[in-house]
């Protein structure tokens, strides 16, 4: 029996505590991530400023919270993020798409596979939200050409995308997480493909899941992916002055549309409050009904209530009509590093700079009250859809930019002059860090520098990139673990855990420290996850008197194993929006992928990491 002494000093209850809270509140949909990660760097810094803790002599500073901002690991995630992004911006990636579109028409099973294998590789080096943001239009168009359900092979694709992340210590950001903490602790540093072997290893077992038995297990939703706008949209239908609805009660207004429309509020118009309707209920001008249901329902209703479906705050002129001729409906979704994300419609001015009129959201698993009630003001999420109208050279003209993904993937992909030079660029900012010349913070930031003067992406478009939410949650995140390391809290945590598993071999416990990591990540943060289990692999392994490699691996592949849950991952959402998903289809596929990945690097980490 390995000795236990799990006696805590204050400080390291109380951050033990703060950690639980903040996992807590990193899965609450009320509360954004931002500002849960920046309450958790506030109350670090308040209470150790409060309450002086002294550490081997040394007293910890509020300051010492604030590091995670300047430290390399989330400087090599922001420079990186704005480098994939400009492969998406310029079009540099649009050859892969090309071939991959073409192989389709001609095999379509094995081009599948091949899809799955370049989705992987690329995302060992590139951020996958811009690999899975190049396939989605990609894989639908296919999808409806070859008559194959795109809900069978688009899950599979995101997926593969996060596979291929864990090979490189540059292809997540929890990968360069994981290492630089384990450094800064002691550890050796990996090279860039120091853990390749295993990965490649377990993912072949992954892709052929993937390839062989995903499809098979998703649902087949062909038919409504025959219909060119299926999804379930929120929206409001106002009330003309003196229109057939004027004056009508809502029993009318049910039986002009044979009882299709599906009324789930009505808006006041002089109180400005949601009402639960009745049928007796009468409409004044102004009033708003709030319904769910599909476009070309939307647009019927419009029609036979002489009602108006947009925004009344939106202007509507001669620059963008809703009545002229080539009018057109587009669906576009909101994905990272779109300049929507985080915003609202009204702050965008959205039909002033695009001249287009959002007409409705729709908002996989929710419709909130707030989204329905005022599309204009609704903050947009990564997996938002918008449904918009306006003229067809303008929806062009909106899928040509390249920042905002039209779904009906009618247009070429964006491409750019500079696409060749953005692409030299990142093979050069890898082939640098690769070769240990400098580290991949430097090289990334050198090659941010080089997008920047041969005007590859402005500054504006690098704005664009940088994701508020991952440099917050990974910033709380170093400070969590800071607090735990200093306090004796992490080495409380290694102690516990393997007191509690003191029967079971090494090689069980570093397997059940890599599943306790794999469920954590599909429940908070995957990078939050990271960060907090590394200080703690890192005292198992000291407890154990193991090296330190083999357990700080298990939290590394353990937390990007984020497959079981939507909201486990970003590009899960933008997957489930197009491919009309639910949370059990998730679970289905996400949980026996999980299991072959927990199990194959159960059976290689000890084989190339001896233990």
């Amino acid at each position: 029996m390995i000795p236990v002494d799990l006696v805590l000093n204050s400080h390291a209850i109380a951050v033990l505590l703060l950690t639980a809270l903040a996992l807590f509140l990193f899965t609450r949909d009320w509360l954004p991530l931002e500002t849960s990660s920046l309450f958790v760097l506030a109350a670090l810094a308040t209470g150790f400023e409060l309450f002086p803790f002294v550490a081997n002599g040394e007293r910890i500073h509020a300051v010492d919270f604030f590091s995670g901002f300047g430290h390399e690991a989330l400087v090599a995630v922001t420079a990186l993020m704005i480098i994939g992004h400009a492969l998406a911006r310029t079009g540099a990636l649009e050859p892969v798409g090309r071939t991959l579109t073409r192989l389709w028409e001609v095999a379509p099973k094995l081009s599948f596979l091949l899809t799955l294998i370049v989705g992987a590789v690329l995302s060992a080096f590139v951020n996958n939200v811009p690999i899975v943001i190049l396939l989605l239009p990609i894989l639908t168009s296919v999808s409806l050409r070859t008559k194959t359900p795109a809900s069978r092979i688009l899950m599979p694709m995101g997926f593969a995308t996060l596979i291929g992340g864990m090979g490189t210590t540059i292809g997540t950001s929890t990968n360069l997480l994981v290492v630089s903490v384990a450094v800064s602790m002691g550890m050796a540093p990996f090279s860039m493909f120091g853990f390749i072997l295993p990965v490649a290893l377990s993912s072949l077992l992954a892709i052929m899941y993937l390839w062989l038995l995903a499809p098979k297990i998703l649902p087949d939703r062909e038919s409504e992916l025959e219909n060119a706008s299926p999804r379930i949209f929120s929206a409001a239908l106002h009330i003309n002055q003196a229109g057939f609805s004027d004056g009508k009660t809502l029993q009318e207004i049910i039986e002009k549309t044979d009882d299709r429309v599906n009324i789930t509020f009505v808006k006041r118009a002089d109180n400005d409050t949601l009402t639960v309707p009745s049928r007796q209920m009468t409409l004044r001008a102004e009033d708003q009904l709030l319904v769910n249901d599909t476009p070309e329902n939307l647009k019927t209703f419009e029609q036979l209530l002489d009602a108006d479906l947009y925004s009344s705050d939106t202007k509507i002129d001669d620059d963008h009509p809703l009545q002229a001729e080539g009018q057109q409906l587009a669906e576009i979704i909101i994905a990272q590093g779109s300049p929507l994300l985080n915003t609202s419609v009204e702050k965008t001015r959205f039909a002033d700079q695009y001249q287009l009129v959002i007409l409705a959201l729709h908002r996989s698993g929710s419709h909130t009250r707030q989204s329905m009630a005022d599309i204009t003001h609704a903050q947009l999420k990564v997996g938002d859809v918008l449904l918009v109208q306006g003229a067809s050279e303008k929806i062009a003209e909106l899928k040509q930019q390249g920042n905002i993904l039209v779904l009906d993937a009618t247009a070429d992909l964006p491409h750019s002059q500079k696409a060749p030079l953005a692409l030299i660029i990142m093979i050069a900012v890898v082939a640098i860090a690769a070769l240990g010349i400098v580290p991949i913070a430097v090289s990334a930031v050198c090659g941010v520098l080089l997008l920047a003067l041969t005007r590859c992406l402005d500054w504006k478009d690098m704005a664009q990139a940088v994701n508020a939410q991952i440099i917050l949650i990974v910033a709380a995140s170093l400070g969590l673990g800071v607090a735990m390391l200093e306090t004796g809290a992490a080495d409380a945590l290694a102690v516990g855990f393997v007191h509690l598993t003191a029967d079971l071999s090494v090689a069980m416990q570093l397997s059940g420290l890599m599943l306790l990591m794999a469920i954590m990540t599909n429940i908070v943060s995957n990078n939050a996850a990271a960060v907090i289990g590394t200080p703690i692999a890192i005292g198992i392994a000291n407890q154990l008197g193991m090296p330190l490699e083999p357990f700080v691996l298990a939290v590394l592949f353990g937390a990007n194993m984020s497959y079981a849950t939507p909201m486990a991952y970003k590009t899960n959402l933008l997957v489930m929006t197009v491919g009309g998903y639910t949370f059990n289809d998730f679970l289905k596929v996400g949980i026996p992928l999980t299991i072959i990945m927990w199990l194959s690097l159960s059976f290689l980490i000890p084989l190339f990491y001896p233990i």
